[in-house]
């Protein structure tokens, strides 16, 4: 069930444009107020720049300051806008530094993660019908268990919390319950659907009609599926979703049943696309993902950057939506490899290798002892002897215009650093160079 205070709002998405606007600057000017009146941070920014938020508008946000992650970190405790006996959940937020984040909800927050899940859910298409899997956590301090949970019971739906539990206790769950989603990291839905293959039940059989994949990209520049959507949806015969989320700016994207990008919410959140300077991006170009998330009280942000590289699209969905989309996530801000002259990111490795038959695990290992150039060192797993080290790294070449070190190393050597101990998401990259 809808919210009180967000009944209604949902159409906004499938509004004219112009509507959809107005609705957005209007929302947007209540939270710039909100922000400068009870934020101790925003309130001594803004005052010490002398900006009068009254004169912001949605085309001018960009003359507003930056948001960091060491901001909000360092000054944790000048982002609370409201008294701590108005607080009713304390999430931790990994940290720039090493040390987490802390980020405070009240009611009116949570009431907020939960329908924006709910309309993110609605438009990947489940319904009150369905009965949901969530494989991530709700403890430890974590939000993600949490919003999908929130969403999930909004819709009407039947929630099964099985969390960050053994695949065979997943796998009793699927056969008892029969979930038609699963909710989940990419590489833990995968994991769990070869171990169902190998106690001798196919996943594409068990009625998982959807997955919704949370955590690690599934999609490249293109929307074209990476290797890890394309065995998702071979293996479970389901269709796959991907989304996006940031637990600092307690919102998210989720793709719609067009699977053309996550759509935003025009009425939880300003995005923009910035370059290096943190000027706006025209739709299609890449920079880095700012969100300004709207009706927050907990702790309201104003142009928050989140790290993340991505692009937004603009034209029309089939869905029926006018909101702009959000791309998939194209790489981190701070990973990206500087080599002998030219800049990418991990995701441009991994985009060449996913394609390049007959390997079957990979990890790029970065280092560097000084701020010109970076070391980089592919490591692959091949299945077949024609798949040399060579022909690889000239793959590389052509697509990238350098040529980094591959090295063939043993598919266990390999996959001990892609899947370390018991952790859920892939390791494709590991950063080894020193902060300068």
């Amino acid at each position: 069930m809808t919210p009180d205070r967000f009944q209604d709002r949902g159409a906004l998405e499938f509004s004219p444009l112009d509507q959809i606007r107005r609705a957005q600057e209007e929302l947007l000017r209540t939270h710039l107020a909100y922000a400068a009146s009870c934020s101790p941070y925003y309130r001594a920014l803004f005052q010490k720049q002398r900006i009068d938020v009254r004169d912001i508008t949605l085309a001018s946000l960009s003359q507003l300051p930056l948001t960091t992650k060491n901001s909000l970190g360092e000054r944790n405790d000048e982002f609370l806008a409201v008294p701590l006996s108005r607080i009713v959940d304390i999430v931790l937020s990994s940290g720039t530094t090493g040390r987490s984040t802390t980020v405070m909800y009240t009611d009116a927050d949570l009431q907020r993660l939960a329908y924006n899940e709910q309309i993110s859910f609605a438009g990947c298409g489940l319904t009150p019908a369905d009965v949901v899997l969530l494989t991530c956590t709700m403890d430890r301090c974590f939000v993600a268990g949490l919003a999908y949970f929130s969403g999930v019971r909004s819709l009407g739906a039947a929630a099964i919390r099985n969390g960050l539990s053994s695949v065979d206790s997943h796998l009793e769950i699927i056969r008892r319950l029969k979930p038609t989603v699963l909710v989940g990291v990419p590489a833990f839905l995968l994991k769990l659907g070869l171990y169902l293959e190998s106690e001798g039940l196919d996943p594409a059989s068990t009625g998982v009609a959807r997955l919704v994949c949370i955590g690690e990209p599934i999609r490249d520049r293109q929307l074209a599926f990476l290797k890890v959507g394309e065995k998702l949806e071979k293996l479970w015969g389901a269709r796959i979703y991907s989304t996006y989320a940031s637990s600092e700016t307690i919102t998210s994207f989720c793709e719609c049943t067009a699977q053309q990008g996550g759509h935003l919410h025009p009425d939880l959140a300003v995005v923009e696309i910035v370059n290096e300077r943190g000027e706006p991006l025209p739709p299609g170009e890449t920079g880095e993902v700012v969100v300004t998330p709207l009706a927050i009280e907990g702790m309201p942000l104003v142009r928050f950057k989140t790290g993340d590289i991505s692009f937004l699209m603009d034209e029309p969905c089939c869905c029926g939506r006018n909101s702009p989309r959000l791309g998939p996530i194209l790489g981190r801000k701070n990973q990206m490899i500087k080599l002998r002259g030219t800049s990418f990111y991990p995701n441009s490795i991994n985009a060449v290798l996913d394609s390049y038959p007959g390997i079957s695990e990979y990890y790029v290992a970065a280092s560097s002892d000084s701020d010109l150039s970076d070391e980089i060192k592919v490591f692959v797993s091949v299945g077949n002897a024609s798949c040399s080290a060579e022909k690889i790294m000239d793959k590389l070449q052509a697509h990238l215009r350098v040529r980094p070190e591959v090295i063939i190393a043993s598919e266990e050597q390999v996959k001990s650093q892609v899947y370390p101990g018991n952790a859920r998401k892939l390791t494709r990259f590991v950063d080894k160079r020193k902060s300068l």
